[in-house]
């Protein structure tokens, strides 16, 4: 049978395919999912947009059954369903809570609610909820430390430093654990332990939904605004979409609202904001791929890589950048780099007898076309190292992967960020190569 070669059959074959791409597989017949719609139920929640479904691409998500209209209420999830501190206090935790001094912030209490309901296993209310929780994350802190020295230098840094608090996080909260030993047969040291908090902590911090609650004398002063949303946190996060998202005060639940239309059996996303790919992962665990936010950093001892050392005002210039804010959030990105990087070289590179036009470089003003050469020249050569040490990283990475199998999945996640960051350094480089051609 000879294939249709008319615009019906091209058309038909364009929709077959796209739906093939996007179209999830059904796993609301899964008995985790069955359960958790009885829980929800119980709790007055019902839906009949979404089901659970695998995708290609970003994994278990939320599948329109039917076509979502713009501005239209997508989930409603009723304040029973929520997980919040007020849960926390209502429980058998409350009382200790109360009579800890310092009090506790509201992120320990609902850490510890966490680990201390998972124990109870089926004996928690909560269990519906906890069994479709992931079992592992895939954050900074919970990665290898040989995986997280392959990121870039700026989120090596942060990954570090979210590591360190953690281990303060869990270092601190000890005390408050050994007080509710009379709560458990089994000694607290074993359940509240640092790969237990661990895992509540990125649960709370990858999942949890705003919800600004009153100021309670049994927390700290820490803003008290996280809440767990079940169901509702199996939506994945896409950069293209926007939603409004917010508790709705009258009926007393959170609601998401879409501002684009969804088509039958395609998975509905949300926006966690617009966020570039080297936060997405620290924050959240994934990188976005063709994230129109991603980025590429320049820090300071880059940005000066390239430049004379004999310029004796280059400590003055550098010192005036940090002055205006200057010498941070400078880019590449997807439309060449940013006017925050050019801005920063054109002042780097102006002459000394230009030196005192530096406030009409930084108000976006042109001093002169060798100025304007000579910086572009030189966010070139930045742009080439980059690219440089992007394919040694993402080669020592392809090898590692042959010899770690075991971290196979830790090092695909990491090469997944650099080639992201690879096309962007050679979008970027083409942008720049096009900007040169007037001074040639």
């Amino acid at each position: 049978m000879k294939m249709g070669r008319g615009r019906t059959s091209r058309i038909r074959r364009r929709k077959l395919f796209r739906s093939s791409v996007s179209r999830g597989v059904n796993e609301s017949y899964k008995p985790e999912f069955i359960e958790l719609k009885k829980w929800l139920k119980d709790r007055k929640f019902e839906d009949t947009n979404l089901i659970p479904a695998c995708f290609p691409g970003t994994g278990r998500g939320l599948m329109s059954k039917t076509s979502l209209q713009e501005g239209q209420v997508i989930i409603s999830l009723p304040e029973s369903c929520l997980l919040t501190t007020d849960t926390v206090i209502r429980s058998y935790l409350g009382a200790y809570i109360a009579k800890w001094r310092p009090p506790p912030s509201p992120l320990l209490a609902l850490c510890t609610f966490l680990v201390s309901e998972k124990h109870a296993g089926d004996q928690s209310v909560w269990k519906p909820y906890l069994e479709i929780l992931p079992k592992a994350y895939t954050c900074p802190v919970c990665l290898e430390p040989e995986v997280v020295k392959l990121f870039p230098q700026p989120l090596r840094a942060k990954a570090e430093e979210q590591r360190a608090r953690v281990r303060e996080f869990f270092s601190s909260s000890r005390g408050f654990f050994s007080s509710l030993q009379p709560l458990f047969s089994e000694a607290v040291g074993s359940i509240f332990s640092y790969r237990a908090l661990l895992w509540a902590w990125c649960t709370v911090n990858t999942r949890a939904v705003y919800v600004k609650h009153r100021q309670r004398r049994d927390f700290s002063a820490e803003p008290d605004t996280c809440a767990l949303a079940p169901y509702l946190d199996l939506l994945n996060h896409s950069p293209r979409v926007q939603v409004e998202a917010a508790f709705n005060e009258e009926t007393r639940c959170y609601e998401i609202r879409t501002a684009s239309s969804c088509r039958k059996h395609e998975e509905v996303f949300i926006c966690y904001g617009p966020h570039d790919n080297q936060r997405l992962l620290l924050e959240y665990g994934f990188v976005s791929i063709h994230n129109p936010h991603a980025c590429v950093y320049v820090s300071e001892d880059i940005l000066v890589k390239y430049l004379p050392s004999t310029d004796k005002q280059m400590n003055k210039k550098i010192s005036i950048l940090k002055d205006h804010d200057f010498i941070e959030n400078l880019t590449f990105g997807w439309d060449g780099p940013s006017w925050r990087l050019l801005t920063a070289l054109k002042l780097l590179c102006l002459e000394a007898e230009e030196f005192t036009c530096w406030k009409k470089v930084l108000l976006g003003e042109i001093i002169s076309d060798t100025n304007e050469k000579t910086s572009l020249d030189i966010a070139q050569k930045i742009c080439h190292y980059f690219i440089e040490e992007t394919n040694a990283v993402l080669q020592k990475v392809s090898h590692m992967k042959d010899e770690e199998v075991a971290s196979i999945n830790q090092l695909t996640l990491v090469e997944t960020l650099w080639t992201e960051e690879l096309k962007i350094l050679q979008a970027s480089a083409l942008i720049l190569n096009s900007l040169q051609t007037p001074f040639r």
